[in-house]
């Protein structure tokens, strides 16, 4: 079985990038091994502070961040890093050719209960100009304009799914050797579904027309859609992404109105860029339910943007909705 290092020498992968996803992989394999100590390494339970997010922060919330911020911007070929855990984008190399933004925990709100968790990384080119890493408006690029995207899965095995724009391939954590191993190549999404993800809860905030296709999919054979639905929900987004690769499904977290402010729950230079990246890499698509989420253009690092993606025609149906 080949290496990552192999699969990316064989899509022509820069060197100068093989080696930032090489340290990404590092401090994942580190995070992996923490979480698989629980509660032997002391890393549970929760700080007493918040992220910029307005989010308890978990310990491991933490140490993950950490462990990718210090090894990234170490790395000659970075030039600037963005976390959803940091204020402010953190400068690395001026002369720096990447930008890597990541989320070094999703779904730590699972941690203690022992359920799957995430780490979602994206990979942007700096533009050639003299703007240093600590100036976000060097981030503020759309998610076409990744290099490379992917997420690293701690389950009961560790799994990198990643992109570089040539197709997604599925690595397993070999932890004999410590290294990650294509076991999937070309990973596609079916293209209809039957099974949903969405937090029900927050049902009675939506916009009308989410809550009016939900409604159809609960009403089965007899309803306009004319199937019977499954309805999943993991409350990790890696989780949820990754079983649509598997098995196909739709995953939606969609506006509400809890807080007008804010255009959605989930962040896009993190979670919805490298995630949409990946879906419509696999066959699937990605959309805000009105717009491609890889063309929506950023504002500010920390924005945010509802979020619909998997089985290409099940997405295609939520848009439906919204455009009528």
């Amino acid at each position: 079985m080949k290496r990552l290092d192999q699969v990316l020498a064989s899509e022509g992968v820069p060197a100068e990038l093989e080696l930032v996803i090489d340290h990404v992989m590092i401090a994942c394999k580190d995070i992996a091994y923490k979480l698989g100590q629980g509660e032997l390494a002391g890393i549970l339970g929760a700080t007493e502070d918040e992220n910029i997010q307005g989010e308890t922060q978990k310990m491991l919330d933490v140490i993950s961040n950490d462990l990718l911020k210090d090894i990234l911007c170490d790395n000659p070929y970075v030039k600037g890093v963005g976390s959803e855990e940091e204020d402010y984008t953190i400068a690395g190399n001026p002369n720096g050719k990447y930008l890597v933004t990541f989320d070094p925990l999703d779904g730590s709100s699972n941690i203690d209960v022992n359920l799957s968790v995430g780490t979602i990384f994206s990979i942007l080119e700096a533009p050639a100009d003299d703007r240093t890493g600590d100036d976000q408006g060097v981030f503020l690029q759309t998610g076409r304009k990744q290099v490379a995207a992917g997420y690293v899965l701690y389950g009961p095995s560790a799994l990198l799914v990643m992109t570089t724009g040539k197709g997604v391939n599925l690595f397993t954590l070999d932890r004999n050797v410590g290294e990650f191993v294509l076991t999937k190549s070309g990973i596609q999404i079916p293209e209809d579904t039957a099974e949903f993800a969405i937090n029900m809860s927050n049902q009675r905030f939506w916009e009308p027309e989410m809550k009016q296709y939900i409604d159809d999919c609960l009403l089965g054979e007899e309803g306009p859609l004319g199937k019977r639905y499954n309805m999943r929900w993991v409350a990790s987004m890696v989780a949820e992404v990754h079983r649509i690769l598997i098995r196909g499904g739709i995953f939606m977290y969609p506006y509400d109105k809890r807080d007008p402010s804010k255009a959605g729950k989930l962040r896009l230079m993190y979670e919805g860029n490298p995630m949409s990246m990946i879906v419509e890499q696999a066959g699937g698509a990605s959309s805000t339910g009105r717009m491609d989420i890889m063309d929506v253009q950023p504002k500010g690092i920390h924005d945010r943007v509802p979020v619909v993606l998997g089985s290409k025609n099940e997405v295609a149906k939520v848009v439906a909705y919204h455009k009528s």
